[in-house]
This record gives structure tokens, sequence and C-alpha cells, in this order.
């Protein structure tokens, strides 16, 4: 499995590498970038099985890059993971058609997603 993780965080993109590398035995990569453009680009390079993708980062925030990455490949699977418990955005994120929302302070939530292997029918949001 190959993990791309976008945050403007240093400490988040560790923590959320190390849980994926702690509970995923099968993690064969993870990549990891600091904002939304370098997303959108290691996704055309590495084609991960995953993103895991913040919300709010510049110059180009998860939205804007996960409308980017879908436009690329419809099939991409992307979590947002966010500090915001916010309705608005868990709406604008099923609109948008990704694959799960999780909060960052609920981030074991994101193994059980990872693990299902994101099929269309299945969609979580946690936190």
């Amino acid at each position: 499995m190959r993990v791309l993780i976008a945050d403007d965080h240093a400490r988040m993109r560790g923590a959320i590498e190390a849980l994926v590398r702690g509970h995923l035995k099968k993690t064969d990569e993870v990549s990891q970038c600091s904002d939304g453009q370098q997303a959108v680009e290691r996704f055309r390079e590495l084609r991960p099985d995953w993103v895991l993708m913040d919300i709010e980062m510049d110059p180009m925030d998860g939205f804007t890059a996960s409308k980017e990455i879908l436009s690329i490949d419809p099939e991409a699977r992307i979590i947002f993971v966010s500090q915001h418990d916010d309705r608005a955005y868990r709406e604008a994120a099923k609109e948008l058609g990704v694959k799960g929302y999780v909060l960052k302070t609920d981030l074991l939530c994101l193994i059980p997603l990872l693990r299902s292997g994101g099929g269309k029918k299945r969609k979580v949001e946690c936190g």
C-alpha cells in the first residue's frame, strides 16, 4: 500500500505516518508533502493508493487539491484529516466525493478505513 500524507504541520505528518506504519503491515511507501500543490504533483508522480489530506494549507488548500486529484483520477481514494469538526466542511467533503473525513483528534479511525479499501459504498466520518 502506498500512502501520501498532505499536511502543513510536520509533526502531524509524522504522527500520521507513524500510525499508518504501526497499524498497517502492508504499507510499502509513505510519502509526505506540506501543501495542496505538492499533493497534486506527488499524486501524479506516485499514484498512491491513499491520500490523507489536511484541509487548510497554503498556497493550495485540501479541497482544491482534491478536486484536481479527482480530475486526474476519478477513482482516487482521498480522506480528509482535519481539525475542523464542522458540518459545512463535512458536507463539502461528501459532495466532492472523498472517501472519508477524520478528525485529527481521532486518527485511529483512519485504520479501519484504510484497511477497507475504500470501496464506493464505504465512506466514513469519524469524530
